[in-house]
């Protein structure tokens, strides 16, 4: 084992060490109490405040992310405009857009690996009118175009990625 190197007192960044609190039980590396220039108390791996790694509670990611915010002209002019966030109908258009990150081609319907069910989902007004598992994605995306169409009053008759696969399966 080798030899701790006492830190105490010692400023990395916006953090000052107090005293040393024990070791991390999964890699054995000195752990130390910290004092933080906004006034925060953290608990930080030695290695990471000696190599740079950690310089504050979380502050200075937070105000330097402010910072940038604030340097972007696009995003200023959209600051406080909830409206940007909804349709004209007031309905959030991440309920009625499809994201990039989307698998299944339907908004609202995702895959679960875990249970290997498909899942619907909607949400207005913060909370789930549907949430619900089913055995296969066309049951899913039925539910999810019913619950659009009860709760959004939107009808859509596009053809799903599943469909579009059976046209040209033999």
């Amino acid at each position: 084992m080798s030899k701790r190197i006492d830190l105490t007192n010692q400023r990395f960044g916006r953090l000052v060490v107090m005293k040393y609190y024990g070791n991390n039980p999964a890699n054995s590396n000195a752990m130390w109490l910290c004092q933080c220039d906004c006034g925060n108390k953290t608990v930080v791996d030695g290695v990471r405040l000696r190599s740079g790694i950690t310089k504050s509670c979380g502050c200075l990611r937070r105000d330097l992310s402010s910072q940038r915010v604030y340097k972007n002209p696009k995003f200023v002019d959209f600051m406080g405009r909830s409206d940007q966030l909804r349709n004209e109908d007031g309905i959030s258009l991440s309920s009625i857009s499809e994201s990039a990150r989307n698998k299944s081609g339907v908004i609202g319907v995702s895959y679960d690996r875990q249970t290997g069910k498909w899942f619907a989902r909607l949400m207005i007004d913060h909370k789930y009118v549907l949430l619900k598992s089913f055995k296969t994605i066309n049951e899913a995306i039925e539910a999810r175009r019913e619950a659009e169409e009860l709760y959004l009053g939107i009808k859509r008759d596009k053809p799903t990625k599943e469909a579009e696969a059976e046209k040209f399966s033999v």
